[in-house]
């Protein structure tokens, strides 16, 4: 085995009921949502349990319930001697990268992105922003398209640059729409809003960021112990100061998703961890690469069988 990257979701990925097997069945699991319920002082484990899905759904819940989620699986691989050469986390996931590189820990990661959320639901009032996915068209082609529609009066970006072909807009309702029609005009093959209750990742988040470096304050942050890629910059970051730097830019600027995974290829990784529910980054690095070997882990099947696996190919 070559040089194996551990790779975070971010929201969009939730689902009721994630991590409840592991929980159960393994005591390292379990101390984990123990944890977050007491940083947090209510219970996120019986949201993330038990639902429902609307509760689950808001910001301010879908993330630390995500970041849980994960840190979960990862303390069970760890408990097994499994670890990364690299991290790297979509947008929240982030947050995880950095727990699982040791550069914050878990309470802090926890209560940061439950105020992470709140923040990013309030920059906005809610139907006053959005974001839609523009399949099919160039990274270049559709920033053109963004800035026409921002110079004209409404402001739109582009927030997520997921893998080639599928790039994420973000900004104002109308922004979106109009940024959304004249893609299509210029050749996008689809354009499907997002069932998102802000717009992420764009200027719109400044005043989330100001509130969110408060919070970064008042939480210790050091060397990452494991390289991770950033978001910002598909960079590594190591140092404390630039990750605390980047953790703010962040939630303003594009994930650089795809040049991410790029640069991680680049240091020569050829085995992909999705840690959490889902498998959308799964999907966006095969898009990439689909030579590389990739593994979802999020249940106790899917992490035994990691596990199996990953003890034969180390002998």
């Amino acid at each position: 085995m070559g040089k194996v990257a551990f790779i975070f979701p971010g929201q969009g990925s939730q689902k009721v009921g994630m991590g409840l097997d592991l929980a159960n069945e393994y005591p390292v699991c379990k101390k984990i949502f123990d944890a977050a319920d007491e940083r947090l002082q209510f219970s996120l484990s019986e949201i993330i349990f038990s639902g429902p899905a609307e509760t689950l759904k808001k910001t301010e819940n879908t993330q630390p319930a995500l970041l849980t989620t994960s840190v979960a699986i990862l303390a069970l691989l760890k408990e097994h001697g499994i670890s990364a050469d690299y991290v790297a986390g979509h947008s929240l996931g982030e947050y995880t990268a950095l727990v699982a590189a040791q550069a914050m820990s878990f309470e802090d990661a926890v209560y940061t992105v439950r105020k992470r959320g709140l923040f990013m639901e309030e920059a906005v009032p809610f139907g006053q922003g959005g974001m839609a996915a523009v399949l099919g068209m160039d990274r270049k082609q559709l920033e053109n398209v963004t800035k026409e529609v921002t110079e004209n009066g409404d402001l739109v970006q582009l927030a997520n640059l997921n893998c080639p072909g599928q790039i994420a807009i973000s900004g104002t309702k109308a922004g979106v729409e109009k940024a959304s029609l004249l893609a299509k005009e210029k050749g996008a093959r689809r354009v499907i809003p997002l069932e998102v209750s802000g717009p992420f990742h764009s200027e719109l988040m400044k005043p989330a960021a100001e509130k969110l470096a408060a919070v970064l304050d008042e939480v210790a942050i050091s060397n990452a112990e494991i390289p991770v890629i950033a978001n910002v910059t598909a960079d590594i970051m190591q140092e404390a100061d630039d990750i605390k730097q980047k953790l703010i830019e962040q939630i303003y600027s594009p994930v650089l998703w795809e040049d991410s995974v790029r640069k991680l290829l680049e240091l020569g990784v050829d085995t992909f961890v999705e840690i959490g529910p889902g498998s959308v980054l799964t999907g966006l690095v095969r898009k990439v690469d689909r030579s590389v070997k990739t593994y979802n882990v999020s249940d106790k099947e899917s992490v035994m069988k990691f596990v199996d696996e990953f003890k034969k190919e180390a002998k």
